[in-house]
């Protein structure tokens, strides 16, 4: 096939902007699909995918579309699986940016621009949502028109939903986005944008082949593992797995490999064949992606620990962003403490490790990591409050602190500046995309991004408004350990790592929290929060009352103090040495200590 006739692009865009829906159109109209096989949101194969109606993972599929080949790469729109988009836009040469018609430039579409300006790809602005009785489409265009620096006229108006305007993209697509430029003739380069572990064939890579031609039984290097493997079968995503004679320069296709370690196939690696024809220089691959939310996954049966770490193996080949370590709790047993990119992400990794692996499991409330210089200058980062070494020992602490954006309508800027200043958060700028539209800029420490900041700023801006960040520096702060003790045993996996002048209010919520969570016991049991041996905060969880009195028919009165007495003196002894039920959503009680 001729490479001049090839198109590789992606759709980008805010979350819920109708990436997916376009894409429906696009397979219908390129026949791609049949209209009896047609479903909504058909490139969002995974179960949580339909049932949340957001995009987690990118989706690949052939379309053919006037004598042309489009590889399109459907991918997520949520701040959390922006690397999912950073791949994407790495095995393309252009991209489809959608901007709903009725709310315009948000948080997200900005920072996918930026990452499609900084990959250098060809931007076709396309308005969505043009059907709805809300949409604005010359506003929305002059705002698009600001950004990109584009003729408001030669924005494309379309609606997914009706198919209105559809081809014209996809005519578009083909003059406006270049060809590839591989050399067919040099040795097979093929950079890995993606990669997945089936059950039943083993590790399969997704590739976009930069130079050369990849056949079905080619001996492989993957020039980073240094390992070695054989295309068991090639083939096209059209839009399941199609097996074809061989993969062609420039195209984007599958390799079902024989690797049977999963972490010898690395996100960003170059396939390249084994053997004296092997090409020398790799591509460029991805920045690697450093995970800042942290959480403690501990399996309810110690029995399944094996399993946790076999399924986590297999997400992480197709998560790059995962990162777990070992981590132990003297109440939870053995487990992992998980990395991942947000609280999205961690709530969509916890939900298909139980879906798809059938684990049942505790997960703790998130943190982050934070820098530890001792007393005598040695740095270390800690990932979560268990790891604090004494307080002597430490000199000072620094934590993750994040640069923001908020897009929000004008008449919200007041209450989002003051939920800013609520999180410890620095306001740094504040300017106008249009009359209406505002952009906040500021900066504030992540920890205090990741609890509810999300919600309250949805609350604040009735919906309106959208958020998104990056990790900046580590900043020095006045930072304790807060301890939480549960019958005057201290729990490790509750201790958090906070400001001082928070810790107070954090401890009241928590201990507050907890009495509601925590099940009565036989016996009275206390909730404590702690800064080292000063106790800040205390409720108590009222013992089950058995009426130990109720066979008692009149008699002397003497006898029924007699009675409670004895069961007095029976509640404190088991208040010794009882042990108290704690329930798995205690664990969580950070993430929910608003609700």
């Amino acid at each position: 096939m001729n490479q001049s006739n090839t198109r590789n692009f992606c759709i980008i865009a805010h979350i819920d902007h109708g990436k997916s829906t376009l894409a429906d159109r696009m397979l219908e109209l390129t026949g791609t699909v049949e209209m009896r096989a047609m479903q909504a949101q058909l490139l969002d194969s995974m179960d949580l995918e339909r049932e949340k109606g957001i995009t987690i993972k990118l989706q690949p599929v052939k379309m053919k579309w006037k004598d042309h080949t489009l590889n399109l790469i459907d991918t997520p729109g949520h701040v959390d699986f922006s690397y999912e988009v950073s791949r994407s836009l790495a095995a393309c040469e252009g991209a489809v940016l959608v901007v709903d018609a009725s709310q315009g430039i948000q948080a997200q579409t900005l920072a996918n621009v930026y990452l499609a300006i900084e990959a250098g790809l060809e931007i076709i602005p396309v308005l969505n949502k043009i059907d709805l009785p809300a949409a604005d489409p010359e506003r929305v265009a002059h705002e698009v028109s600001n950004l990109l620096g584009c003729d408001p006229d030669t924005i494309l108006r379309v609606s997914g939903k009706t198919g209105e305007g559809v081809e014209k993209v996809l005519d578009h697509i083909i003059s406006d986005i270049p060809a590839p430029q591989g050399h067919a003739d040099q040795p097979l380069r093929a950079l890995i944008f993606d990669s997945i572990y089936d059950q039943h064939r083993g590790v399969i890579l997704f590739v976009r082949i930069v130079d050369g031609v990849i056949k079905r039984q080619t001996e492989l290097k993957l020039m980073a593992t240094r390992a070695d493997g054989l295309a068991v079968e090639v083939g096209t995503f059209a839009p399941k797995q199609t097996p074809a004679p061989e993969i062609q320069t420039g195209q984007i296709g599958y390799i079902v490999t024989n690797l049977k370690d999963i972490s010898e196939a690395r996100v960003g690696d170059t396939v390249t064949v084994s053997g004296k024809d092997h090409a020398v220089t790799a591509l460029a691959g991805y920045r690697q992606v450093k995970p800042f939310v942290f959480a403690g996954f501990f399996p309810s049966s110690g029995e399944q620990y094996p399993d946790l770490k076999d399924a986590l193996e297999k997400l992480k080949l197709n998560d790059a962003a995962l990162l777990y370590e070992p981590e132990s709790s003297s109440v939870l047993g053995f487990g992992y403490r998980v990395g991942f990119l947000g609280l999205l992400h961690l709530e969509i990794i916890k939900e298909r490790l139980e879906r798809e692996y059938g684990l049942d499991m505790v997960v703790t409330s998130p943190s982050t990591d934070y820098i530890i210089t001792e007393s005598d200058g040695t740095e270390r980062t800690i990932r979560s409050a268990a790891e604090l070494p004494e307080p002597s020992r430490i000199d000072h602490i620094r934590e993750p602190w994040i640069k923001g954006e908020v897009v929000v309508p004008g008449d919200y800027v007041g209450g989002v500046i003051q939920l800013i200043n609520r999180i410890r958060g620095e306001h740094k700028n504040l300017s106008y995309l249009d009359e209406q539209l505002a952009l906040i800029q500021f900066e504030a420490p992540l920890s205090n991004v990741l609890t509810d900041f999300y919600d309250s700023l949805k609350s604040i801006t009735s919906g309106y408004g959208s958020f998104n960040y990056e990790l900046g520096e580590y900043r020095r702060e006045n930072l304790v350990r807060l301890d939480i003790l549960v019958g005057g045993e201290l729990i490790d996996s509750l201790s958090l790592v906070i400001h001082k002048d928070e810790a107070y209010r954090a401890g009241k919520e928590i201990v507050d929290k907890l009495k509601e969570i925590i099940p009565k016991q036989s016996f009275e049991v206390t909730l404590q929060a702690a800064i080292g041996g000063k106790i800040i905060a205390r409720e108590d969880v009222r013992a089950l009352r058995k009426d130990v009195t109720a066979k008692l028919y009149g008699g002397d009165v003497t006898r029924k103090n007699k009675l409670l007495d004895k069961q007095k003196k029976g509640k404190k002894r088991m208040k010794r040495i009882g042990k108290v039920d704690i329930p798995a959503e205690a664990f969580m009680v950070l993430v929910s200590k608003n609700a």
